[in-house]
């Protein structure tokens, strides 16, 4: 019996072999004769595919690992090259992320259908309000034959439709009567399928405002005509008629935005009734940013209650309180009359007949020019009106344009209040100093203070976006040198007096607190009703922007230990103001740069008297120095001309006031807004 012939393995299945490679023996065979012998493995198919699944894996994670490795390994390249070998200087970035925001394009607008009223948009190109084709529906009454019934059918398809007053339109004897303004396409089909003769529409427009509440008060609205009777649209309702081109505001919506944002939060904060806020480029008079609270939505414009639809910016007449300072220092300074290491009596209150002038916290010295804005002192401001005198004091407000309408394109600007002439003597004099006695809005503070901080051009401020190399209107005011010492000044406010709180590294604002009580219908005060304002310019080293926030009537709580004052209320909030709109405006904080510049804006409190220059102070001339009679004091020859010649003002229509105003003591450890890790944007001023 023969055993059976080997079979020969498949050629797809591979031999196996012994450990050293070459081929087993045979299995019982001696070692001399044995004969080689192949063994064979059987692999199934499963088993096959499963390791052609497990190479494809591993090839394929193979090839992820080497992409990711590259892609890293060019990461931390243009890290090590962006950090280590070629870092970009913090100037340079500035420079070119503000050339990049200002030679940015507008967003492409949509051209406006003809027979439309013109879209406005802010100065990115944003659409604020448009209009939207629309039909209305009329009737012929001539042509209908039965009043009732079509009433009754027009009603059910139109339930806001009054079924008697239509009837009673229906019957009058005329050609043409509305029904309905705005209706839908889907209304407008159903009111066709009636078949009712005598019913037809007519082809009109819808005014939109696509971003409801956003700078309602500064757009006014629309009638049911398409006619404009308030704000920009009233403003420029022929424009917005004939002109298709989009009217082009200078009001940028992020900026916008944000300062509504915390002005609401302020205003939740400190339960006021109301809150004004404003930013505007200081060299051109552009107003970025009107906010109003409270505010409504501006497409129920026609229903919104007459307090939401006032605005606080151009229409509300406050007393600026010490936010006016700015004003009499300047003045002063630029008079020649004073010197900022001149001292004014603070020691001792004012008495003029039944009124009182008197320090909130006072110092209870003589204090120095820099002392009376940093602590924000009465006295001395009233001491330094004096020491000017009424007629140059009108003289220069007037020529502040603080005498007349603001001048900008909105119908709503009002005339401030201010005292006739022939009452304006010692009293008010003196507090019209510290701002208590005219009463002025908003805006024309803003535009007060740009000329106090930009060299002493006065800015028309505007609503519309200037055109690339179109100049701006202004007028010198001031010498630059009066304005160099004005931002030191205000600068100094920030750094150590009542507006620590608006500070933000690296952007160095300056600015004045003001809290005056509010006036009465009778022209009485409030007591414990204030109007609390802090008006601040950035960077003082390059101003650029200035920053208004007013709130009406605050109240204060634990956090400011009871106080409602500007230093208190307002100034934290404009501070966070500035910290969040100036990225968007293409400015980034310098901190690189900071002991540089605090060391170009730095003034002394008590600022040392050149040698051989006569100084005001307590001694020797104390009685010439706390003298309230003198309104007219000698002029030293080593002084400089006036620069305002005295004026004869017309008769006004108010009654003078007086009263005490409150600022704020700041708490010494308030903490300063985040520091930022960015650059520069403005190089220093030099003294």
């Amino acid at each position: 019996m023969s055993n059976p012939p080997d079979q020969v393995p498949p050629r797809h299945l591979p031999l196996l072999k012994g450990r050293s490679g070459r081929p087993m023996p045979r299995v019982g065979a001696a070692q001399s004769d044995a004969v080689p012998r192949m063994e064979n493995v059987r692999i199934t198919a499963p088993d096959l595919a499963r390791q052609i699944a497990l190479e494809k894996t591993r090839c394929r994670l193979v090839i992820a690992a080497g992409c990711f490795t590259v892609l890293f390994s060019a990461v931390l390249a243009k890290l090590a090259l962006a950090t280590i070998i070629m870092p970009v200087l913090p100037h340079r970035m500035a420079h070119e992320v503000t050339e990049i925001v200002a030679n940015a394009p507008p967003a492409p607008i949509e051209a406006t259908l003809p027979g439309q009223r013109a879209m406005i948009t802010d100065r990115n190109g944003q659409p604020m309000a448009i209009s939207i084709s629309t039909v209305s529906l009329f009737a012929d009454p001539r042509q209908i034959a039965d009043p009732d019934d079509a009433a009754r059918k027009l009603a059910h398809v139109l339930p806001r439709l009054d079924v008697a007053e239509t009837v009673d339109r229906l019957k009058r004897d005329k050609k043409f009567i509305y029904l309905a303004r705005e209706i839908t396409p889907r209304e407008e089909k159903a009111v066709n399928d009636l078949g009712i003769p005598g019913v037809d529409f007519r082809p009109t427009q819808h005014r939109e405002y696509p971003l409801g509440r956003t700078a309602a008060q500064v757009l006014g609205g629309v009638d049911v005509d398409e006619s404009g009777f308030a704000g920009v649209e009233k403003y420029f309702d022929e424009r917005l008629r004939t002109d298709p081109e989009p009217l082009r505001l200078s009001i940028d919506l992020h900026v916008q935005a944000a300062v509504r944002e915390e002005l609401m939060n302020a205003m939740r904060t400190f339960e006021a009734i109301g809150g004004c806020g404003i930013v505007m480029d200081v060299h051109t008079g552009e107003v970025l940013a009107m906010v109003s609270l409270p505010d409504y939505d501006a497409n129920l414009v026609r229903t919104a209650p007459g307090d939401d639809r006032f605005n606080r910016a151009v229409e509300g007449r406050y007393e600026p309180g010490s936010t006016f300072k700015l004003q009499t220092a300047s003045m002063a300074l630029d008079s020649g009359l004073v010197h900022i290491w001149d001292q004014f009596d603070a020691s001792r209150n004012i008495s003029v007949g039944r009124f009182t002038i008197s320090d909130f916290e006072g110092k209870h010295r003589w204090l120095y020019l820099p002392e009376v804005l940093a602590y924000s002192s009465n006295l001395g401001a009233a001491h330094i009106a004096l020491t000017v005198g009424a007629e140059r004091q009108q003289a220069w407000l007037r020529n502040m344009g603080m005498f007349d309408r603001i001048g900008i394109e909105l119908p709503e600007a009002n005339r401030p209040i201010i005292q006739p002439a022939a009452r304006w003597k010692e009293l008010v004099t003196m507090t019209v100093g510290f701002g208590h006695g005219i009463s002025v809005t908003p805006l024309h503070v803003v535009r007060g203070t740009a000329a106090v901080a930009n060299g002493g051009l006065l800015p028309r401020p505007t609503i519309l976006a200037l055109d690339p190399g179109q100049e701006p209107e202004t007028v010198r005011v001031m010498r630059p040198s009066t304005s160099d010492i004005m931002r030191r000044l205000m600068r100094l406010v920030v750094t150590d007096g009542f507006g620590k709180s608006a500070e933000v590294p690296g952007y160095y604002p300056g600015g004045k607190t003001g809290t005056a009580e509010k006036v009465t219908a009778h022209g009485g005060y409030k007591k414990h009703s204030n109007v609390a304002a802090f008006m601040s310019v950035f960077p003082m080293n390059a101003p650029r922007y200035a920053v208004y926030m007013m709130l009406d009537e605050p109240h204060g709580n634990k956090g400011t230990h009871g106080y409602s004052t500007a230093g208190w209320v307002v100034a934290p909030a404009a501070g966070k103001v500035i910290a969040r709109i100036a990225p968007m405006l293409g400015m980034l904080p310098d901190l690189v740069d900071m002991p540089a510049i605090n060391q170009a804006l730095a003034i002394p409190l008590q600022p040392n008297r050149p040698s051989g220059v006569t100084a005001r102070g307590p001694a020797p001339a104390v009685t010439a120095a706390r003298s309230l009679t003198t309104s007219k004091p000698a002029v030293s020859q080593n002084r400089p001309a006036l620069t305002v010649p005295p004026t004869v003002l017309p008769p006004a229509v108010t009654q003078p006031s007086s009263d005490r105003r409150q600022d704020a003591r700041l708490q010494p450890n308030l903490a300063a807004s985040p520091v930022m890790t960015v650059s520069t944007v403005a190089s220093v001023v030099a003294r």
